[in-house]
């Protein structure tokens, strides 16, 4: 199979050979860029290895690049992994002379020497990875598969090249990257390979989070990410890497009331927001809405099975989650965590009767994130009743359409209230003190109540009438 005149589409080729002569060094295009070549999916990442020096190489290329095109580059140098990159219009391209590989049990950093091109695809993790493209003059465009990497491409599996024993306890990440791909492309695991995850899951002890969690993240961000947790879950990893989701798997019954398998209605919610939204913090959210649901579970002979301030509690575990997971703690991880904690409020009001204190007061603490906050509610409608869950959207329609009436009235999102704290200070002569918190606390709530409107001179006489209740007069 050739791809001489796909390649010649991207001028790049051409010059990385023109390079590659001028060096008389074997060149090739490998690994991914090859996969999503074949399955016409876009890439811009382009990986290539020469028998010889991959850094040399680089330089040469980009050399020609500035002498012979209007784009500069400059090199990149990795002299630890003997790797360089550069970028080339909107393509990133990485150069890396073949290296076979030798691993230690206690490490997944291999020992590198020179290679040939067959050692460097026999040390690539997937056959649909190990392919190569050649850039030689003599046969350039042609494909070099030895381990039916277009045969799985075709049957859609993941098949490790060599004995996937040796592969995963090699790289246990890998077992992360099988999965990855497999949710990514929709592939199925070959079952040889996917016993050997099996085997090797403890493994995964060698890695660090940052990998795990970088993995974990792309799994999130696959069409239908569901399919991977569930690939997680069997093989056994989803135990060791975030054990308070496994947690969530599994039913009770008692005197014949059981409660739904949290963990597959998470991943339905998750599947929900991913048709909606590539949000990967909105995925969290939806990932981590009941995480807290095994810690509160109650049986009441009475009600059944309650969950009695998951919300709460679930908020209070994301960020113990996301330092433990390594993800950042920073206003990603307080958005999250108020989705988590606000996920209940909006199905509260539902009812025709809701006032219009309750609707401010969701307002003003979901703020921006209102509309987040919405598609998170909307995708935790997953009941297998169509007509109840119709329902509850049309409900849901009800509440949006109010909360735009009241958000157009009062100006709730990034809500400040007219009157400050120095405000406070100034007028009944005071230094920084509880005192000054709970008037301030006590005018946020009569605006948020409906008592008094968020202007100035209204909200400075509700202050004064407050001071007065609790003996302080104006100064000056």
């Amino acid at each position: 199979m050739n791809f001489q005149s796909k390649l010649l589409e991207n001028p790049v080729f051409d010059i990385i050979t023109k390079a590659a002569q001028h060096l008389s060094q074997e060149t090739y295009i490998v690994g991914g860029f090859v996969r999503d070549l074949i399955l016409q999916r876009p890439s811009k990442d382009i990986d290539v290895v020469c028998i010889g020096d991959g850094i040399t190489l680089a330089q040469k290329t980009a050399a020609i690049i500035n002498q012979t095109t209007p784009y500069h580059t400059e090199v990149t140098v990795f002299k630890n992994f003997g790797t360089a990159m550069l970028k080339y219009k909107e393509w990133e391209i990485e150069f890396v002379g073949a290296r076979k590989e030798s691993y230690r049990t206690s490490s997944r950093k291999p020992t590198v020497s020179q290679g040939t091109l067959q050692d460097d695809q026999n040390r690539r993790d997937f056959t649909i990875n190990a392919m190569a493209i050649s850039l030689n003059q003599a046969d350039f465009g042609e494909l070099i598969d030895p381990f039916q990497g277009i045969a799985h491409l075709k049957r859609k599996l993941i098949v490790t090249p060599l004995d996937p024993n040796i592969t995963f306890s090699d790289d246990p990440l890998r077992m992360l990257r099988a999965i990855r791909f497999a949710s990514q492309l929709f592939f199925d695991i070959q079952a040889e390979t996917f016993e050997a995850i099996n085997t090797n899951v403890e493994r995964i002890e060698i890695v660090s989070q940052e990998r795990i969690t970088d993995e974990l993240n792309k799994i999130i961000l696959s069409p239908q990410p569901s399919y991977g947790f569930k690939l997680l879950y069997h093989a056994g990893l989803i135990h060791k890497i975030f054990p308070e989701m496994a947690d969530l798997q599994g039913v009770d019954t008692i005197d014949g009331k059981s409660h739904k398998d949290n963990f597959y209605h998470t991943l339905q919610v998750l599947d929900n927001v991913a048709k909606v939204s590539d949000d990967l913090w909105l995925r969290w959210a939806a990932i981590l809405h009941d995480i807290a649901k095994p810690k509160t579970k109650r049986f009441d002979p009475q009600a059944g099975w309650t969950f009695h301030g998951h919300e709460d509690k679930g908020a209070r575990m994301v960020p113990a989650i996301f330092r433990k997971l390594k993800l950042p703690l920073d206003q990603k991880m307080k958005f999250v965590q108020k989705l988590v904690k606000l996920h209940l409020r909006p199905i509260a009001l539902v009812n025709d009767t809701v006032s219009d204190s309750a609707i401010r007061r969701l307002l003003y603490e979901a703020g921006n994130d209102i509309e987040a906050l919405m598609q998170l509610c909307r995708a935790d409608i997953t009941s297998k009743n169509y007509q109840k869950v119709s329902r509850f959207l049309q409900n849901f329609d009800k509440v949006e359409r109010k909360m735009a009436e009241v958000e157009e009235k009062d100006k709730l999102r990034n809500f400040q209230p007219a009157i400050t704290g120095e405000d406070i200070m100034q007028t009944f002569g005071l230094k920084p003190s509880r005192i000054v918190g709970d008037i301030k606390s006590e005018i946020r709530e009569a605006i948020l109540d409906g008592h008094i409107t968020n202007k100035r001179e209204e909200a400075y006489a509700f202050m004064l009438k407050i001071g007065e209740g609790k003996g302080l007069k104006p100064v000056g």
